[in-house]
């Protein structure tokens, strides 16, 4: 069996990585096709890997599965192409967008599943697995050892570590990002994790503040390292929430009962120090939504991937109707290969 993963973001590093491992531990013979920015990052992650800068080299190696953890996927790779996700993004629309790539479609937990299958049922050309998602293993796995003194943190400051999406409907930043000193205390370290596409101007300002910027491709580090996480609707929420500790969130569009959502700038300070104060007090919500959205946290995901993919090698996918031909989104992969050479759409 032969994988291929198909890398365009470098926010998706850390989803394939502990699928990479595991296929490492079991001998499958494994590659990846990343983009320019993708590749500058890999090598130094994983050395031994094979990396594919080439369509046709990739195409040659002739993967039995393509594994993506994004929303699309080059038509011409062969091999039976399977939907990774780059996120845990339930709330959001595109998160139950089919696009026509995929054959497999790979869903962290109940809520997601339920929705894939209806669609399944609808268009009859690919399958759905509830696996879990990978990312998951890596950020429970996550060596933390001297992580504070790595980033020369005092031991007795609080982290706060403030994550927005960009989305126009659920953003948080134009918002925040004005008042944050107001809020902040001297006793605390406030970190942000700027979204790849958040607005230029907000992103300028933000520059300015007293606020140390993640430029990291991998936010896990700070997950572990934060006490709080202030959010909106990023799903960057449900892979703080497999540690299991508080969350507020800026008017967050559903499941608000996850953590301390806000509704006004003006709470944010008081819902901070409720937080701190009792960390474990929306324990239970916590547990509950995740026993939704991604309820398997035994580091074995991976794993149970892996192996699901040898049993359809070996076995193969039966499905009622074709995939449709695509045409405009398969003009849109041609468009990025010939125009704008090293990005992967």
């Amino acid at each position: 069996m032969r994988l291929l993963f198909y890398v365009s973001k470098l926010y998706s590093i850390p989803v394939i990585l502990p699928l990479v491992k595991e296929a490492v531990r079991q001998n499958i013979e494994i590659a990846l096709y990343a983009s320019a920015k993708v590749q500058k990052r890999l090598p130094g992650i994983l050395p031994e890997v094979r990396i594919f800068t080439e369509l046709k080299e990739a195409v040659t190696f002739q993967p039995d599965f393509v594994l993506c953890p994004g929303n699309f996927v080059d038509f011409r790779l062969p091999g039976i192409k399977v939907e990774l996700f780059h996120g845990i993004g339930i709330e959001k629309p595109s998160h139950y967008r089919i696009r026509h790539f995929f054959d497999v479609y790979l869903t962290s937990g109940p809520v997601v599943t339920e929705q894939f299958k209806r669609m399944q049922k609808k268009h009859g050309y690919f399958s759905v697995f509830e696996t879990g998602w990978p990312k998951i293993d890596h950020i429970l796995d996550y060596n933390t050892k001297s992580i504070k003194e790595q980033l020369n943190l005092s031991e007795n400051k609080k982290i706060i570590l403030y994550a927005p999406t960009h989305s126009s409907t659920m953003e948080s930043a134009g918002d925040i990002v004005p008042v944050i000193e107001t809020v902040m205390k001297a006793d605390e370290i406030w970190f942000c994790k700027p979204h790849e596409f958040m607005n230029k101007e907000t992103l300028k300002e933000l520059r300015k503040k007293q606020i140390r910027l993640i430029d990291s491709h991998d936010i896990t580090p700070y997950l572990h390292l934060a006490d709080v996480l202030i959010s909106d609707t990023s799903s960057v929420i449900y892979e703080f929430m497999a540690l299991d500790k508080p969350v507020v969130t800026y008017r967050t569009m559903s499941r608000k009962d996850k953590g301390i959502n806000i509704e006004s700038i003006r709470q944010l300070r008081d819902a901070l120090d409720r937080s701190l104060l009792n960390p474990g007090e929306l324990s239970h919500n916590r547990h509950r939504h995740m026993s939704e959205v991604n309820p398997r946290q035994d580091g074995q995901i991976s794993k149970g991937i892996i192996d699901l993919l040898g049993s359809i090698h070996q076995n193969s996918l039966k499905h009622n109707r074709r995939k449709p031909f695509n045409l405009f989104r398969k003009l849109q992969i041609l468009y990025h290969s010939h125009f704008r050479k090293g990005y992967l759409r």
